[in-house]
């Protein structure tokens, strides 16, 4: 986790949702890579959200753990440095989906993304 850090403010998830996006069976997400002098501090920055359409307040905050804890676990070794990513919940998937399926999700959206 320490390669990665949390994207927080409300700005940074308006660029990135004018960035690229992909999406997956578990979740939306959205990458953008950050210009030259722009929180440089920070190589890796991660986003999540989760709007009330992925359920009530548990499943929510269930969905948005599950989210984070996979771009902890992934980002370090596939992300790139310089990049901002915000992974968006899907109603009745995101809660619910099996993990290996959820961290196979966000290594073919980060492949896709940066072409690899």
């Amino acid at each position: 986790m320490s390669d990665v850090s949390i994207l927080k403010a409300r700005a940074d998830f308006l660029r990135a949702a004018r960035a690229e996006s992909q999406g997956t069976k578990g979740f939306h997400m959205q990458a953008r890579k950050r210009d030259e002098g722009e929180a440089a501090d920070t190589p890796i920055r991660l986003g999540i959200t989760c709007s009330k359409k992925v359920g009530n307040a548990v499943a929510r905050n269930r969905a948005k753990r599950r989210l984070r804890e996979a771009g902890w676990q992934i980002l370090p070794d596939r992300g790139q440095p310089g990049w901002d990513y915000v992974l968006i919940g899907r109603r009745d998937v995101t809660a619910k989906r099996p993990w290996p399926d959820l961290l196979e999700d966000l290594r073919g959206a980060l492949n896709r993304i940066h072409g690899v």
